[in-house]
């Protein structure tokens, strides 16, 4: 990184604190050197990082047989995120590190139909216990990151539009948390926040289509590095897409034959019930069973789930050129008739150059990427320079 122009503004303490995660810098020298700040400037702007438990000093074995050198570090442990994962049938909530990493997690077992007050409030005594059981205290929370599924208006912190949602929407959702631990909240959809976990364990890929099929399916595209939402915060619906061979099915959003409808795993349960026993057939887990006992209908209707979800996509991958497709969900079980018919048709429906690489692939974090997208969402508020700038505890004044 190249160093400051004398005219430019002292860099400040959440400047270098970002040098120090990025790797970019880990001594002073070197931070002096980056910023162009003079020793005891530095001296001081490091000591309130210290003290605030953001970065750790390490001191190595000295090169020369000198004085040993220190290093400052990211301190991981240097506070927690609560993440709450809300999803149609059931929600998960975690504690994590500064990394996002899961300290403990636990599911919440109610659907979102019981309403945000109901659910919020369950997550509440949820996140009390987990803290306890990562073993730390509630005074290092930085940050709550929340994610539900849809539409997501991000400056008022509440669903929008959302069919799957009834009782969510224009209800302020920071608040429900907030009152009873006071920290930062973001909310996001939650197929946005996996978008971010599944970018953050793969750093080489910088444009990524996130595909979450469950109850409902959704997608989050990450462009050029940057997760995109769109002008209004609807990019990724496809949803609702209607589907263009359809039986005809009616879709809450208003539109008929939509890709939720016929291709959701809530749809698979729907059409694997017909005709068997009551009960046989009433959850996802069911359909995956189903298919991983190799049962005929069910690996044939995930298939065609699959082929249609694969001509949503198709024109996605024509569009945007990904080169990963990351597949997530509850249906992930069952990937392999899925995934079969996801490919048979973006292979047949998109064009060459935007397939000759193409990867499509199941999600890499099994089942916690909503909890450390969650986690990942709000770090990159509670941890960028200027957050850091105003958050830090008393420490000395800085010197310019």
């Amino acid at each position: 990184m190249r160093g400051r122009t004398p005219t430019s503004a002292p860099a400040t303490a959440g400047e270098i604190f970002r040098l120090v995660r990025d790797g970019a810098a880990g001594t002073r020298t070197e931070i002096g050197r980056a910023t162009g700040l003079s020793r005891t400037a530095v001296a001081a702007r490091v000591a309130r990082l210290l003290a605030d438990g953001l970065v750790t000093e390490v001191v190595g074995a000295a090169a020369t047989g000198g004085r040993p050198a220190a290093r400052l570090e990211f301190n991981a442990a240097g506070g927690t995120v609560l993440a709450v994962s809300v999803g149609v049938s059931r929600s998960k909530a975690a504690v994590c590190d500064l990394t996002g990493a899961v300290l403990a997690e636990a599911v919440i077992d109610l659907p979102a139909s019981v309403g945000p007050h109901r659910l919020l409030g369950d997550a509440v005594p949820t996140l009390e216990k987990l803290l306890l059981d990562a073993g730390v205290g509630e005074a290092g929370i930085r940050g709550i990151g929340l994610s539900i599924p849809g539409t997501v208006d991000g400056a008022n912190g509440w669903s929008v539009g959302v069919p799957s949602l009834p009782g969510w929407e224009r209800i302020p959702l920071p608040p429900m948390l907030t009152e009873r631990f006071p920290a930062p909240v973001r909310v996001d959809n939650d197929v946005n926040v996996m978008a971010l976990a599944e970018q953050a364990v793969h750093p080489d890929v910088d444009d990524l289509l996130m595909v979450k099929i469950g109850s409902g399916v959704g997608a989050g595209l990450v462009a050029g590095g940057h997760l995109q939402r769109g002008a209004w915060g609807a990019a990724g619906e496809i949803g609702h897409i209607p589907v263009h061979d359809g039986p005809g099915i009616g879709c809450g959003c208003g539109n008929v034959d939509c890709l939720e409808v016929l291709a959701s795993g809530r749809a698979l349960v729907r059409d694997l019930a017909a005709g068997r026993p009551d009960g046989a057939v009433s959850t996802i887990a069911d359909v995956v069973a189903l298919v991983k006992q190799g049962d005929p209908d069910a690996v044939r209707l995930v298939r065609i789930a699959g082929r249609r979800l694969g001509e949503v996509l198709a024109a996605a991958v024509n569009l945007v050129n990904p080169a990963l497709v990351a597949i997530g969900g509850d249906l992930v079980g069952a990937f392999d008739p899925l995934v079969a018919g996801v490919r048979e048709a973006i292979y047949r429906r998109s064009m060459a150059t935007a397939t000759q690489s193409l990867r499509i692939e199941p999600g890499l974090l099994a089942g916690r990427s909503g909890v450390m997208g969650c986690a990942i969402l709000v770090l990159d508020d509670v941890l960028s320079p200027a957050t850091v700038d105003a958050t830090l505890t008393a420490s000395p004044p800085d010197v310019t």
